[in-house]
C-alpha cells in the first residue's frame, strides 16, 4: 500500500513539475537538442558568439527537417530565448514552390537585433518570406551573419542532399512558458 501511495506521489509531484514549467517532455527534448545545436553551431564558428551575446534574443531550430519534389515543405520546433534565457517553444513550418528535388535536416537559427523584432515574433506576426537571406554554416568557414531589417539568419546542414531553387516563406508559432 505504501508503495502506491509512493508512486501516485511521484506521478502527481512529475505532473505538478510539468503544469508549473509550462514544459512538456517533448519540449525538455526540443531544449536539449537546441543547447546541442548552440554547441555545434558555435564549434563551426566561434564567431557566432558574438551573436548569441549581443542579440535581444534568438530562437533555435535545432532539427529542421525539409524536403520536396517542385512543391516542398520544412517544418521544425525550436525554442525562443530573450536575453540568453529561454522563455518559450516556437514551431516553423514553410511551404515551397520551383526547382527542388530531395531532403535536407539543418539547424536554423534567427537572431533578433531588436526587441520589437522578437516582439513581433512572440505576437505571431513574423513571417520570413523568399527575400529573406540566410547565412549557410560550413563546416571549418567563420561566417559574418548581418542584420537585415532586425533579423540575422544562420543555418548548418546536418545532412541530406537538396537541390532547392523555390519561392516560399516560413510562418512561425510562439508558445511562451508558463
Amino acid at each position: 500500500m505504501n508503495t502506491l501511495k509512493n508512486v501516485m506521489l511521484i506521478i502527481f509531484l512529475g505532473l505538478f513539475t510539468i503544469s508549473v514549467s509550462g514544459q512538456t517532455t517533448k519540449d525538455k527534448k526540443v531544449m536539449l537538442d537546441a543547447d546541442d545545436a548552440k554547441k555545434t553551431l558555435l564549434a563551426e564558428d566561434p564567431g557566432l558568439q558574438k551573436m548569441f551575446d549581443n542579440s535581444v534574443g534568438y530562437v533555435i531550430f535545432p532539427n529542421v527537417g525539409k524536403g520536396g519534389l517542385i512543391v516542398g515543405g520544412a517544418t521544425g520546433n525550436g525554442v525562443v530565448y530573450e536575453g540568453g534565457k529561454p522563455i518559450g517553444m516556437a514551431t516553423l513550418s514553410k511551404v515551397s514552390v520551383g526547382l527542388q528535388a530531395g531532403g535536407q535536416a539543418i539547424i536554423e537559427t534567427i537572431f533578433f537585433e531588436t526587441k520589437n523584432e522578437l516582439e513581433e515574433f512572440k505576437k505571431g506576426k513574423f513571417k520570413l518570406d523568399a527575400g529573406a537571406s540566410a547565412v549557410a554554416l560550413e563546416e571549418g568557414d567563420a561566417i559574418t551573419a548581418n542584420y537585415s531589417e532586425g533579423v540575422a539568419i544562420v543555418t548548418h546542414t546536418k545532412g541530406g542532399l537538396m537541390a532547392d531553387v523555390s519561392v516560399g516563406g516560413q510562418k512561425f508559432k510562439f508558445k511562451p512558458f508558463k
